[in-house]
């Protein structure tokens, strides 16, 4: 009878316990099993549930540990639950150790009211501070603060913060849906008097947003909304509630700004106070939250500290991030001044990205002091520092914000540039994924753009425990959805454009509550996000019209395309209406499987038979019989081979050969924009060309993935060459250093050279496909999966591959060992395994190769590459492969005159002799 470990790890819905001021009433539970024998199977598990000192017990025969059934009476407003897990095979383990929640408020269990100074704290003036005063008169058992603001809040209990949220309550469509926060602040608390202060700033209810200057879009007053309740030893609750017989003063927070940043007097000066007014509030809009606050998650110290050409104080950090600088000030001046920008031009800030953004704090000080903004936030590696002499390393340091999301996922390889850049996606994503998923996070923009967080949602779901940010941000999605069901650009909208409706933008709606569901096995969002896939499915196809091709009107489409101009982003090479049919295909066949997940079989057929529809019509406009896509592009290829749009096994050969070609034609740089980005190398490793995918994923001349790695950059740019090789900034006016969406990649780093993907939903089964080469000797990844932590690795060395596998208790794996026909399905544990090395080692040119087969040996190309450029016959690599890209199937021979062009090839052909030895 094999035995298990008592259960870890207890979740109530998204969030790790203790959770305090969870929304559902009724919250599903989760669990991992840490360890266990072999052959251990969970039949039964046993759920305790404490309350009010009284303890009952839930038995349920079922396999299940994740998002389980809430198996008692509903949460009560404010009650505390104990809840304790076992599990058993044949025999109960041991409980677990006793996990808390406690619910928060409903609408009816508020008596706050809505309060806004009347006398100070208007647009353009001071932050107010708002304050009440509650006398407790005996020893405090526990205490609460439900709080929420337009605005963002910073409050103060006694004069000590209270809690560690940053920019509370964050960023959600506000007219629908406005988030509170429940903090305990029992050891805040004391008998006698006690003052509640909460200052308020603009953040994003009335600061700037957006790149067209708008300001106080959601409204020009700040307002609080704050219930301090404590209970007493005696079991009496005494209640601190905002309305009118509160009061407001004037901080000393001058101006502040998300984008421009915190101007404050510190000062010591007695500011007068006056009333404030009660507003109307909705309160069937508040939520509590469904993920982790925003929070200090690091502080950075300074790496370097010099003086710029024009004599500035330059901190560098060492590291892209976002955040705020803290100054140990000494000695200050009468005014401290900090400025930020992410990269160095000419040995100066590089500001010219900002675009209006003026993202400087400044300080008014009388002496010594710790000098950091509590309002706003920047993305920087540098700052510029005026007004501390002597300034030293050791007195800066950068705190580094975002949303507190637990890190789940890791990989590495045995090529340090490529470790390097996913180091840098994984502080992209902590930089953007600040309350909702930005693009960028230093410019005047800083929007919830939906196609950046489309194409980077499956990377997001592996590296971290983003289910519930996501989740949120999906419901806000779903409130600012169209009634004829576009999907706004950016999300919360506050772009307000009528009618928006554009492809991998607006399937935001569809496909990213697809991948939370195959990554965290949650159906429930599915269900809630139905209506809202279904709406932008029927709107686009109602763009298509009656032949079902999506044609014409606005689009993005492979937005950022390399060979795009500078200030035409959306001139791709792939053409907007095949990349906007093959979305809605996409689309409707995941709305298909998921209604068909939740039971509804009509709409499954209707959406099923839709997705049918369109892939019909995507081959009949846009396809030949031999497999050419219309625009002939790499995106439109890797669209193709991805999602099934291809009906004939030769159509899909030849497409595969072609996307090979363009690769290959290109200098194996990358020729995609963000929608064909996370699809290539997945389309290149279906065309079985996994050679030409390692080649242009280890690519570092530019554009490729490793080329801003080579320059030195700690995070994903927003172009391909946001810096150009001379090191001067792109010209272009959108030019971001800290963008997740092209980091996309690092999901087949995960699947597919490292070789650890979901084959079900939560990883229940995993599979385990590693696809080595001869460029790694070796890679891993692991990933804290929703039944405990999963992993791959594998080492090549001495003509042998080793292979390690991990599987959490509760799931199981397919393996399919590198070298090896068959695949092997095992169950929890580590598994081992040592088989000769399947990588071909130095393969050898053809006895008569063909143009092609020498750019696909690369010690050869590079010899050709090498002697072209020392001629001057071409500029780089990227230009002797695109002279001969209509060459390939002719004789290697016929490189000489496509490289020479109108030259004699004599020269090249003497270099080259070692390929033309006898000609």
């Amino acid at each position: 009878m094999p035995s298990a470990a008592a259960p870890t790890g207890i979740r109530f819905e998204h969030l790790d316990a203790p959770v305090l001021g969870i929304g559902p009433r009724r919250p599903r539970l989760s669990w991992h099993v840490p360890e266990a024998e072999p052959g251990f199977r969970q039949r039964a598990y046993e759920v305790e549930l404490t309350r009010g000192g009284v303890s009952g017990r839930y038995t349920v025969d079922s396999v299940d540990q994740v998002l389980v059934p809430w198996p008692g009476d509903p949460l009560r407003a404010r009650e505390r639950v104990g809840v304790r897990v076992r599990v058993r095979d044949d025999e109960w383990t041991a409980w677990s150790e006793r996990a808390v929640v406690e619910a928060g408020l409903g609408p009816d269990d508020w008596t706050a009211l809505l309060v806004s100074p009347r006398t100070v704290g208007g647009l353009g003036e001071p932050a107010p501070v708002l304050r009440g005063v509650l006398t407790v008169p005996g020893e405090v058992a526990a205490a609460r603060l439900y709080a929420t603001a337009h605005g963002v809040y910073v409050p103060e209990l006694n004069g000590t913060r209270a809690g560690d949220h940053v920019l509370a309550p964050g960023w959600t469509s506000y007219p629908h849906r406005l988030r509170f926060q429940t903090h305990d602040v029992t050891d805040l608390v004391r008998p006698g008097e006690n003052v509640l202060e909460v200052m308020l700033g603009n953040g994003w209810y009335r600061g700037r947003l957006g790149f067209r200057g708008g300001q106080a879009l959601y409204g020009d007053r700040l307002a609080l909304l704050a219930q301090l309740e404590v209970t007493t030893v005696d079991g009496a609750v005494h209640v601190l509630a905002t309305d009118e017989a509160w009061s407001a003063r004037a901080s000393g927070v001058l101006a502040d700004d998300l984008y421009d940043g915190q101007r404050s007097d510190l000062r010591q000066a007695d500011r007068p106070s006056g009333p404030v007014d009660v507003l109307e509030l909705n309160l069937v809009h508040l939520v509590a939250p469904d993920g982790p606050p925003v929070r200090v998650t690091e502080v950075v110290p300074a790496m370097e500290i010099t003086t710029s050409p024009s004599g500035a104080t330059i901190v560098d950090f060492g590291q892209n991030l976002v955040g705020r600088v803290r100054l140990h000030a000494c000695d200050p001046a009468a005014e401290v001044t900090v400025r930020h920008a992410e990269v160095l031009e000419h040995g100066e800030l590089g500001v010219r990205p900002l675009r209006t953004a003026k993202a400087t704090d400044t300080y008014l000080t009388d002496g010594d002091g710790v000098l950091e903004p509590d309002l706003t936030f920047h993305g920087f590696r540098y700052a510029e520092v005026t007004g501390v002499p002597r300034l030293r390393a050791e007195d800066v340091e950068a705190v580094v914000i975002g949303t507190d999301l637990r890190r789940t996922g890791w990989f590495e390889c045995s090529n340090p540039l490529l470790n390097r850049f996913h180091d840098n996606v994984v502080w992209s994503a902590r930089g953007n994924f600040l309350d909702v998923p930005t693009d960028c996070p230093q410019r005047d923009e800083r929007l919830g753009w939906t196609g950046d967080v489309q194409v980077f949602g499956p990377a997001a779901a592996f590296l971290f425990d983003s289910a519930g940010f996501l989740t949120s941000w999906l419901a806000d999605l779903a409130a600012e959805q169209h009634e004829d069901g576009s999907v706004p650009f950016v999300v919360p909208d506050v772009l307000r454009r009528p009618g928006p409706a554009a492809a991998a933008w607006g399937d935001a709606a569809t496909l990213l509550p697809w991948v939370l569901h195959e990554r965290s096995a949650d159906v429930a969002v599915l269900r809630r996000q139905l209506p809202s896939m279904r709406a932008w499915v029927d709107r686009a196809a109602h763009l298509a019209g009656k032949d079902r091709v999506w044609a014409g009107g606005f689009q993005f489409g492979d937005w950022l395309d390399p060979a795009a101009p500078p200030d035409e982003p959306f001139a791709a090479k792939a053409d907007p209406d095949v990349v906007a049919t093959a979305h809605l295909a996409r689309s409707a066949q995941v709305v298909a499987d998921a209604a068909a997940l939740l039971g509804d079989d009509a709409v499954s057929r209707q959406y099923a038979d839709l997705a049918m529809q369109v892939r019909e019509a995507f081959v009949r406009e846009f396809v030949t019989a031999g497999g050419r896509v219309l625009s002939d592009a790499a995106t439109v290829y890797a669209l193709a081979l991805c999602w099934d749009l291809l009906p004939t096994a030769e159509q899909l050969d030849r497409a595969g050969e072609r996307l090979a070609d363009i690769v290959r034609a290109a200098g194996f740089r990358t020729a995609t924009g963000f929608v064909g980005t996370p699809l290539i190398m997945d389309a290149l490793t279906r065309a079985r060309r996994l050679d030409v995918a390692y080649r242009l994923l280890l690519q570092t001349g530019c554009p490729s993935w490793l080329y801003p790695v080579t320059m030195g950059a700690t995070t994903v740019w927003e172009r391909w060459d946001s810096m150009l090789p001379d090191g001067t900034i792109n010209p272009g006016e959108m030019t971001s250093f800290n963008h997740y969406a092209l980091g996309a990649v690092a999901d087949w780093l995960h699947r597919t050279v490292a070789g650890l993907a979901p084959a079900r939903p939560g990883y229940r089964e995993l599979v385990v496909a590693p696809r080595p080469r001869p460029e790694l000797t070796g890679a891993a990844a692991r990933h804290h999966t929703p039944y405990g932590e999963a992993a791959v690795s594998w080492q090549r060395a001495g003509g042998r591959l080793t292979l390690r596998v991990v599987v959490p208790v509760g799931a199981t794996a397919t393996v399919h060992v590198p070298g090896r026909d068959q695949p092997v399905l095992i169950e929890h544990g580590t598994h081992d395994w040592d088989v000769p090395d399947p990588c071909p080692a130095g393969a050898a040119l053809p006895a008569e190769p063909t143009v092609r087969d020498v750019l696909d040996h690369e010690p050869t190309w590079t010899r050709v590459v090498e002697a072209a450029t020392t001629l001057g016959l071409v500029r780089d690599e990227q230009e002797a492969a695109a002279r001969l890209a209509r060459q390939l199937d002719l004789p290697a021979e016929a490189l000489l005159d496509a490289l020479a062009r109108f030259a004699s090839p004599g020269e090249l052909r003497r270099r080259l002799d070692f390929l033309f030895p006898h000609q």
